[in-house]
């Protein structure tokens, strides 16, 4: 039996099994040389096997491994067949056959997410078997919060073979928000900078009056950005930056203080932010940020090669503008009803600019108000809601609401959780979240291009907390994304669970410092440990 996640559509057992040897030879036809490259050198790392190149299918007959295309399957279907002649992955492109890739190493065992072989001499066996299978949405995407806490590139490229070993495959980055501006813009070197670095930083969550009073900060050049962005795309992810436009925006308004309210605030005393929340300091409705901005997009395109791009839009708190001679001008000249309007005409600036040079613009829901943005897609993270309407008005949607996929929130009940936020989202909880709502009709419903987890860093202050909140529910999260699952209430958790116990072993082989699926957590098992007082609702962006 086998214990695969996600989980695929079909399966057939067979009986027997392939075992790769030295004698073994790995093939890699027409436009598969990529998946081939990739998955050599997992493979040799792993098992210290030197799986020479193949020439021609034949030479993978022989207890190998054969990649190639089959134009009767679609981009991201695959099928992998391993039998007594050896192992086969065809894909109807090559981000099929790299999926099937990914199936193959679970195949082998945890051992074979190793950097090093364990044991010399150990079998490497494939059972004999036939998989087909396919993802059920084109948008399985992972967004990692990178300005509230700055993770490193490697760190970076790290969650990138784990989004890979998952199957998904859309990488949102959050590049800058009012904590830290992390993108190098060379024509605005003042981002980085004085942006990209804060003097203290909130421990905890909002309600908690401890600080950490050291400088925090950090960014990626250009060339981290092009290394990430290739990077990705050799294991078939797309990376959507995010730069957040109005709202979210100290940071930025800390190097260039010409972007704020100046008429509302001397923002010349702003420092970039160090606490959490949703800040009142929002960009000006001026031709100046205008230009700026279409600047920083401008190098941002060069860097990012996706169809998409997201601009924030969220928690833009109106006050400054309601007080602003320069933003109420800016409403009477353009014959706005109110403010909500005025963030819909910036938004709306910046979805025609990107249109014009072949990109799409994504926001969180909050683009809704005041009017949708012509070509918009819409992150609807304020629960179902904002994607039903979007969806209904004929804009595509990508589904990530809070309750359900925000894995900063708690993952079990009482106060045992390291920074226990927000409400309760446990292993089954997430397993049992459906993307697509029920409110829409079949035609609405394609509208939804997806789904995806969002990872905001304001609790999580290094790697090891990332990925004890992130994992194991973002395995599931995978499984909703990739696989054909029943409604959430006839979903076999139990049988997940049941695959999972053969998941850990390939967590841990990654080095993944995941939540302990059972039993007492380890600050438990000592007396006099006390956790943390609940805090609130984390915000968004």
């Amino acid at each position: 039996m086998t214990e695969l996640i996600p989980q695929p559509g079909g399966v057939a057992i067979g009986s027997g099994e392939v075992r790769l040897t030295k004698r073994s030879k790995l093939y890699a036809g027409d436009a598969t040389e990529g998946v081939g490259n990739w998955l050599r050198t997992v493979l040799q790392q792993a098992t210290g096997l030197p799986l020479p190149e193949g020439r021609e299918l034949d030479d993978a007959r022989d207890g190998g491994i054969g990649l190639q295309l089959d134009d009767a399957l679609g981009p991201e279907e695959y099928r992998l067949v391993s039998d007594s002649n050896g192992v086969f992955i065809e894909g109807g492109g090559p981000a099929g056959v790299f999926w099937g890739a990914q199936t193959l190493r679970q195949l082998l065992g945890p051992d074979a997410y190793r950097r090093a072989p364990l044991h010399r001499d150990r079998t490497w066996a494939v059972p004999h078997l036939t998989i087909q299978d396919s993802p059920r949405f084109p948008w399985r995407g992972l967004m990692l919060d990178v300005a509230r806490h700055f993770m490193p590139k490697e760190g970076v490229l790290r969650y990138l073979d784990l989004m890979a070993a998952h199957k998904l495959n859309v990488f949102h980055f959050h590049l800058t928000d009012d904590q830290g501006w992390r993108v190098q813009i060379k024509r605005y070197p003042k981002l980085t900078e004085i942006g990209s670095w804060r003097a203290r930083t909130k421990f905890g969550h909002r309600a908690s009056s401890l600080w950490d009073d050291r400088p925090h900060g950090g960014y990626y050049t250009q060339d981290d950005i092009r290394e990430i962005v290739a990077y990705a795309a050799e294991r078939h992810i797309t990376v959507v930056p995010e730069i957040d436009v109005p709202g979210h925006s100290q940071a930025a308004i800390a190097a260039y203080p010409e972007l704020g309210n100046t008429d509302v605030i001397d923002t010349n005393s702003l420092p970039v932010w160090d606490t959490w929340g949703i800040n009142p300091n929002v960009l000006a409705p001026t031709d100046n940020t205008l230009r700026f901005y279409e600047g920083v997009f401008e190098e941002l395109l060069e860097l990012f090669p996706s169809e998409f791009i997201h601009v924030g839009g969220d928690e833009c708190l109106k006050d400054q503008w309601k007080q602003s001679a320069t933003a109420q001008a800016r409403i009477a000249e353009l014959g706005l009803a109110d403010e909500d309007e005025l963030q819909s005409w910036f938004i709306g600036h910046f979805d025609k600019w990107l249109s014009a040079r072949g990109r799409r613009l994504v926001g969180w829901d909050e683009i809704l108000e005041g009017g949708l943005a012509e070509g918009a897609v819409v992150s609807s993270w304020r629960g179902y809601e904002g994607g039903i309407t979007a969806a209904r008005a004929g804009h595509d949607v990508v589904m990530c609401p809070e309750q359900h996929v925000y894995l900063d929130w708690r993952q079990a009940p009482g106060e045992d959780e390291p920074v226990p936020i927000a409400h309760v989202r446990t292993l089954e909880d997430v397993y049992r979240f459906e993307p697509v709502p029920e409110q829409l009709s079949e035609v609405e419903a394609r509208h939804v291009l997806g789904t995806q987890a969002n990872v905001w860093t304001e609790v999580m202050e290094d790697h090891a907390r990332v990925d004890y909140q992130t994992f194991p529910r973002l395995a599931a999260f995978a499984e909703v994304a990739w696989s054909a699952l029943p409604a959430p209430a006839e979903r076999d958790f139990a049988d997940f669970e049941r695959r999972m116990a053969a998941h850990y072993p390939r967590l841990d082989a990654l080095g993944v410092a995941y939540r302990p699926p059972t039993g007492p957590l380890p600050w438990q098992r000592r007396p006099g440990v006390l956790g943390r007082p609940k805090d609130g609702p984390p915000p968004n962006a």
